[in-house]
Order: C-alpha cells, then sequence, then structure tokens
C-alpha cells in the first residue's frame, strides 16, 4: 500500500507545476487521499462487504469531493487534479497513467446494464468538465477536450472535443511528460475552423458581387453616351 502511495505522490509532482514538495502533496492534493481510500473500498467491495465499501467511499466524496464508487477498477499513477465534482462509476475502468482533471463524470447513460460505464485506456488525459457516458472505449493515449460529451469510441492517438463529442484528431504520437499529454490549449476546434471556412466563401461571394455591380453599372454609362 505505501508503494502505491510514494508512485502517486511521484506522479503529482511530475504533472503538477504548483506542486512543491512530497509532503505537501500527502497533506493538500484530495486525489492521494482518494485514490488510498478507493483501494480499501474496492478490496471490502470484491470480498463482498459492500455496505463498508460504501460507507468508506461516501466519506471520501464527503471530504474530498471525489465520488468514486468501489466497484470501479483503477490503475497505477492515476493522478485526479483538483478532484472536486469528479465522478466515476461502478465499472468503470481505467488504466494506468491517466490523468483527469475536475467536473469529470464517467457515467452511464441509464439504459445500460451490466457493464455500463466506460473504459479508459493508457496514457489518457480528460479534461475539465468533460462526460464519458456509457460502455465505451477510450484508446490509449487519447484525450478528450474540457466539456466534451463523449458517447462513442475513441481510437487510440485521438482527441475528442465538442457536444456531442467529435474525433478532430488522429496518429499524432508526439507525448511528453513520461508518455502523458497534458495540452489543453493546442486542441483542434471544428466549429470555429467552419466559421473561418463561412467567412471566407462570404467573402468571394461579396467580392463577386462587388465585381458584377461594377460591370453592369459600367455597361449602363456606355449605354447613356450613345
Amino acid at each position: 500500500m505505501f508503494k502505491y502511495i510514494r508512485e502517486d505522490i511521484k506522479t503529482v509532482l511530475q504533472r503538477d507545476p504548483a506542486a512543491r514538495n512530497a509532503f505537501e502533496v500527502l497533506l493538500c492534493y484530495p486525489s492521494i487521499h482518494a485514490l488510498f481510500w478507493h483501494r480499501f473500498a474496492h478490496w471490502a467491495y470484491s470480498h463482498k462487504m459492500r455496505l463498508l465499501a460504501r460507507v468508506v467511499s461516501q466519506a471520501v466524496r464527503f471530504f474530498t469531493g471525489i465520488e468514486i464508487h468501489p466497484g470501479a477498477k483503477i490503475g497505477r499513477r492515476v493522478f485526479i487534479d483538483h478532484g472536486m465534482g469528479v465522478v466515476i462509476g461502478e465499472t468503470t475502468e481505467i488504466g494506468n497513467d491517466v490523468t483527469i482533471y475536475q467536473g469529470v463524470t464517467l457515467g452511464g447513460t441509464g439504459k445500460d446494464t451490466g457493464k455500463r460505464h466506460p473504459t479508459i485506456g493508457n496514457n489518457v488525459m480528460i479534461a475539465s468538465g468533460a462526460k464519458v457516458l456509457g460502455p465505451i472505449r477510450i484508446g490509449d493515449y487519447s484525450k478528450v477536450g474540457a466539456g466534451a460529451v463523449v458517447l462513442k469510441e475513441v481510437p487510440a492517438y485521438c482527441t475528442v472535443v465538442g457536444v456531442p463529442g467529435r474525433v478532430v484528431k488522429c496518429e499524432n504520437k508526439e507525448v511528453c511528460n513520461n508518455g502523458v499529454d497534458l495540452d489543453q490549449i493546442r486542441l483542434p476546434d471544428p466549429v470555429l475552423d467552419e466559421f473561418n471556412r463561412l467567412y471566407e466563401r462570404i467573402n468571394r461571394l461579396e467580392q463577386s458581387i462587388n465585381e458584377l455591380k461594377q460591370s453592369n453599372s459600367g455597361g449602363k454609362e456606355k449605354d447613356d453616351t450613345v
């Protein structure tokens, strides 16, 4: 257990520039507390002590703002940054080296049974406010943009943004920070791209209209002189 705590602290120090030292991380980062107690709650849940597991998970929710169902399976070196409002459902599976920001929901759609929550691959980054819903898979090294609502599978090495989520970039295998790409700024914006295309088209149409007007006015002046 202490090995995992040391690993979690090291992960925070690597990914959060605000973290100054291990002691501060241990005392002040809710991700460390939530993941520590989730491991105990998951053990209790797996050994049929489900009431105890739920009590522990609800206590952790109260103190950290992070709600993780004890049935969820979480890999190693997972970092939940800030964490307030994060919800992780019962049948969620999270791989290794995943980064999750505040306000993220890994939930169900309300119509599935059995496996009803998402599976998150390794080295995935899920930005703040994103919702990943249903028994879908987010592929390894993929990124989910802030505020995205993802309802369909996302292949590996892809970026998904928007509501509903759309894959806008794939096969970019340049990663950093020990394999975790935390860049939330340089994400493609398909809506802005479409507006830019419409703006260029309107400019071309206006230019064509002005040329037609000029040619027509020139013809009238010639007729008047005759």
